[in-house]
C-alpha cells in the first residue's frame, strides 16, 4: 500500500482526492496516525494507524460516505487515546449487541402514542406512521436498539437515494426513537449511530412564477371555470392561494365562521405552525364574497355532496397548470410566488414570514436573494435620482462659475 504525504485534511481535500491505481492513504498532518485510505474503486475509508509497545494496530473507522470528517477524526482521537492507554479499541459499529431492552418496534408504538398523538398534527401524526410502516420496521422492527450499527443505518439510507429527502427523513425518525430511549434508558453505550450519517443535500424546488406566467395562469382560470371543465369552488381555492401565500390544507379547510367581512381577514384555527390571522385584500375578498353559501355546509370551498368540502384540489390544478402550459409549477410553488413578489415590491423578510406564518425567519430566508434584489433595485433607483441631482448641482456650479468670472 502506498502512503501519501501528510497534510490537514479537510472535507473539500478529501472529496477532491483522485482515484489511485492502487491502495493509497493520505495521513492528516494535524492528527498523527490518522488517515483516509483510498482504493482504485473509488471508496475513501478513515483508518487509525498507531504503534504502541512495539506493535503496530489499524483499526478501521468507516467510510467517507457515511463519516463526515470531522465525527471520523473526533473517532480517531478516541481510538489513539484508548491505544495509549493499554486498552483494545473496537471497529465503530462492531461492539457486541445489546439485547436487553425494547425493539425498535416496541418503542416507536411508544413514541408514536406518548409524543406524535398528543403534540403533532393530523398530517404530521400520518407522515410519520407512513415512514415507520413502509420503510423503518420492515427493515428494523425486530431489532434491539443495541443491535443498530452505523453500517445498518448506512445501508438503509443508501438504498433510500432515490429519494434522498426520504431518505434523509427516515433517518431523522430513527434519531428521534433513540433520543426516546437514551431519555428511558434503553440507549446503547455506542450512543446512536445516525450522528454518523451524512445527509443528502436537499435538491431546491423553489419556483417563482413571472408577471406573465400569472397572466396566463389568471385566464386558463377563467376559461376553464367558464367551460365548466372545473368547478367554481376549485378556481376560487386557486385564486385564494394565489393571493394570500396560504397552504393548500389552510384553503380547503377553512370554514366560514372563520371570515371576517367586517375587517378583512379570516382566522386559521389550525394552521401548520399554529393558528394566525391572514388579512383579506380586495380581490381576495370579492373571491370569497362571490362564493355561493350551500345551508347546512360550514366549509368555504365546498364539495360536491351536501356538507361536505372539496377533498382533491390537485386535479383542478393539473388541468389549469396544463392549459396555461405552466407543468412543472407546484400548487405549493403559489405560496412561493406570493413571497418572492412582496419582496420584489419592497416588503421586509420578517414581514413575509408573519404573513406566510412561519414561526422562524430562517424558514423564510430561502428567498433572501429576492431581498437582495429588491434592495439592489431600490439602491438603483436611489443612484438615478441623485445622479440627476448631481448634474443639476454640477450646471449650477458652471453658472455661477461663469457669473464670478
Amino acid at each position: 500500500m502506498k502512503s501519501a504525504n501528510k497534510e490537514i485534511l479537510t472535507t473539500r481535500i478529501v472529496e477532491a482526492l483522485p482515484v489511485p491505481d492502487r491502495d493509497t492513504v493520505f495521513w492528516d498532518r494535524e492528527l498523527p496516525g490518522f488517515g483516509v485510505r483510498l482504493h482504485p474503486s473509488g471508496s475513501k475509508v478513515y483508518i487509525v494507524h498507531k504503534r504502541f509497545d512495539g506493535k503496530s494496530r489499524r483499526v478501521t473507522i468507516g467510510s467517507h460516505e457515511v463519516w463526515s470528517l470531522d465525527a471520523a477524526r473526533r473517532e480517531a482521537g478516541s481510538i489513539i487515546a484508548s491505544l495509549k492507554a493499554g486498552q483494545r479499541p473496537n471497529r465503530p459499529g462492531t461492539d457486541a449487541p445489546a439485547v436487553a431492552g425494547p425493539t425498535i418496534a416496541a418503542l416507536a408504538e411508544r413514541y408514536m402514542t406518548e409524543h406524535v398523538a398528543l403534540r403533532c398534527k393530523p398530517t404530521t401524526e400520518r407522515s410519520c406512521r407512513n415512514i415507520l410502516d413502509r420503510y423503518l420496521l420492515p427493515q428494523f422492527g425486530t431489532l434491539r436498539f443495541g443491535e443498530i450499527t452505523p453500517d445498518r443505518v448506512a445501508a438503509l439510507h443508501y438504498k433510500l437515494r432515490a429519494t434522498p429527502t426520504m431518505a434523509n427523513q427516515v433517518i431523522d425518525m430513527l434519531s428521534r426513537l433513540f433520543h426516546m430511549a437514551r431519555k428511558t434508558g434503553h440507549a446503547p453505550d455506542s450512543g446512536n449511530p445516525c450522528r454518523f450519517i451524512k445527509k443528502y443535500p436537499p435538491r431546491s424546488c423553489d419556483r417563482f412564477l413571472s408577471e406573465q406566467e400569472f397572466l396566463r395562469l389568471g385566464a386558463a382560470l377563467r376559461e376553464l371555470e367558464g367551460e365548466g371543465k372545473i368547478t367554481n369552488t376549485a378556481a376560487a381555492a386557486l385564486r385564494l392561494l394565489m393571493l394570500t401565500g396560504c397552504r393548500r390544507n389552510e384553503i380547503v379547510t377553512l370554514k366560514w365562521e372563520d371570515v371576517d367581512f367586517e375587517h378583512d381577514e379570516f382566522r386559521l384555527r389550525d394552521a401548520k405552525t399554529g393558528g394566525r390571522m391572514v388579512p383579506l385584500s380586495p380581490t381576495a375578498r370579492k373571491v370569497l364574497a362571490a362564493l355561493p353559501r350551500q345551508p347546512g355546509n360550514p366549509w368555504v370551498i365546498s364539495g360536491s355532496a351536501p356538507g361536505s368540502r372539496l377533498g382533491n384540489l390537485n386535479a383542478s390544478w393539473g388541468i389549469v397548470r396544463k392549459k396555461a402550459e405552466l407543468e412543472d409549477v407546484r400548487l405549493h410553488d403559489l405560496r412561493h410566488s406570493f413571497a418572492s413578489r412582496g419582496l420584489s415590491l419592497g416588503e421586509s423578510l420578517p414581514m413575509i414570514a408573519r404573513h406566510l406564518g412561519h414561526n422562524k425567519v430562517q424558514t423564510t430566508a430561502r428567498y433572501a436573494h429576492l431581498a437582495r434584489d429588491s434592495v439592489k433595485t431600490a439602491g438603483e433607483r436611489v443612484a438615478v435620482s441623485l445622479a440627476s441631482e448631481f448634474g443639476a448641482f454640477r450646471d449650477y456650479i458652471r453658472t455661477y462659475a461663469a457669473t464670478e468670472t
